[in-house]
C-alpha cells in the first residue's frame, strides 16, 4: 500500500480527513462520517510507520521521534494540501490527515452570512472565527482573507502551524509563517510580527496566555487581527480570552477585549437535506451593549443582546438553526443534535 494512492483517493472523494492507524484500514471522512476505503486491507503497525516516514523529511522524522508528535503539512504534487498530525497511540506510529484544497473557496460558496464581507474592510480590531474542531474554521478564515488580498493595498502577515491554505499575492501582499519553517515559536513570531509593517495579522489557532495577550496588543496598536479559538459559543469565547489571564489582570483584559472585539463567528457544519454539509452560524458584533458586557464583566447577558439584535447582524446559534430547518435545509432532529440550547431551537421551530 503506497500513501500516493491513499492521498489521490481521499482528493478524488472530496473527503474532509484520512486516517491512518494500526489495526483498521486507512478511513476516510465524508461529510462528517468515517468510512473505511474499499478494498484495503487492515493497517499493521509497519505498514501505518512506513506510511507516515514517506510524508516527512529528515528533520521532521527526528522531532517526531523524540516528541512523539507533529503537525506539518505536505503538499501533494501541487493537486492539494494536507495538514497532518503525526501521533502516537498504543506504542505505534499514527496520522490524521486534513485535506486543504488548492482553491480558497469564496464567502458566499461557503454559504457564510453577507456580514462576514464587512468584516473584510475594517481598518483594526479583533475577529474571531470558534467553533469546535473540524467545523470549517479554516476554510472560513481562509475565504475572508483571501477576499482582504483580492480587495486592499496592504499586507498580511499570516503565522500558522502549519501553513494550511496558500494565499497568493494579489491587490495585498501575503507573508505566510510557519512555525518551526519560518520562525522558533509563536511568541517570537507574534512579537516580531510588528516590526514587518503588517496591516492585517492571521494568527492560525490562539492556543494560550502569551498567543491571546499578543493578539490583544497587535489589535490595540491598530492592526485587523483575525484568529480562530476552540469554544462553542460568543460568550464562551469572551469568558476563554478572560479566564486565562491571571486574576490580577482580568479587569485590564476586559477593557482591553471591550474595545478591540470587532466581531465573533461561531460556526457548525450540519449535514444538508440536499446532501453536502452547511454552516449553521452565532455572530456578535461588537456594539456598545456587547462592549459594556464584556467591560462589566456581565458575559451571561450577551445571548440576550444577540437574540435582540438582528438588525445588527447578530443571531444566537439556535436563532440560525431554526431558519435552516425553516427553509428546508437541515432536519428538525440534526439541528436538535448542533443546539446549546434545544429547548431554543423547539421554541423558534414553533414560532
Amino acid at each position: 500500500m503506497e500513501i500516493k494512492e491513499l492521498l489521490e483517493y481521499t482528493i478524488n472523494k472530496n473527503a474532509s480527513d484520512l486516517h491512518l492507524l494500526s489495526g483498521v484500514p486507512p478511513m476516510i471522512r465524508i461529510n462528517g462520517v468515517l468510512l473505511p476505503i474499499t478494498g484495503k486491507e487492515i493497517l499493521t503497525a509497519e505498514e501505518t510507520s512506513n506510511l507516515v516516514f514517506s510524508l516527512v523529511n529528515n528533520e521532521q522524522k527526528e522531532i517526531l521521534l523524540v516528541n512523539k508528535e507533529l503537525d506539518f503539512s505536505f503538499d501533494y504534487q501541487g493537486q492539494a494540501r494536507f495538514r497532518i498530525n503525526a501521533y502516537y497511540q498504543k506504542s505505534n506510529l499514527a496520522a490524521a490527515l486534513r485535506l486543504i484544497p488548492n482553491k480558497i473557496p469564496k464567502i458566499n460558496e461557503l454559504n457564510m452570512p453577507e456580514i462576514c464581507h464587512t468584516f473584510t474592510q475594517l481598518k483594526q480590531g479583533f475577529i474571531l472565527i470558534t467553533g469546535p474542531t473540524g467545523q470549517g474554521k479554516s476554510t472560513t478564515l481562509a475565504s475572508i482573507i483571501d477576499e482582504v488580498a483580492q480587495t486592499r493595498p496592504i499586507h498580511i502577515v499570516t503565522i500558522e502551524d502549519p501553513i494550511e491554505y496558500l494565499f497568493t499575492h494579489q491587490k495585498a501582499i501575503v507573508s505566510q509563517r510557519e512555525i518551526r519553517a519560518d520562525t522558533h515559536s509563536w511568541q517570537i513570531a507574534l512579537r516580531s510580527c510588528l516590526r514587518e509593517d503588517p496591516d492585517v495579522v492571521m494568527i492560525g489557532e490562539m492556543r494560550d496566555y502569551e498567543t491571546i495577550a499578543s493578539a490583544l496588543t497587535i489589535a490595540e496598536t491598530g492592526h485587523l487581527v483575525f484568529a480562530t479559538l476552540h469554544t462553542n459559543s460568543a460568550a464562551q469565547t469572551i469568558n476563554r480570552i478572560i479566564d486565562v489571564f491571571p486574576a490580577n489582570q482580568q479587569d485590564q483584559i476586559k477593557t482591553q477585549l471591550s474595545s478591540t472585539l470587532e466581531a465573533i463567528i461561531s460556526q457548525r457544519l450540519l449535514p444538508s437535506l440536499t446532501g453536502g454539509r452547511i454552516p449553521a452560524t452565532e455572530i456578535l458584533v461588537n456594539t456598545p451593549a456587547i462592549s459594556n458586557a464584556v467591560r462589566e464583566g456581565k458575559s451571561a447577558m450577551i445571548d440576550t443582546i444577540l437574540q435582540t439584535s438582528a438588525e445588527m447582524g447578530m443571531r444566537t446559534l439556535e436563532m440560525d438553526l431554526a431558519r435552516l430547518v425553516k427553509e428546508r435545509k437541515v432536519d428538525l432532529e440534526t439541528a436538535r443534535a448542533f443546539a446549546l440550547r434545544p429547548e431554543e431551537l423547539m421554541r423558534l421551530t414553533k414560532g
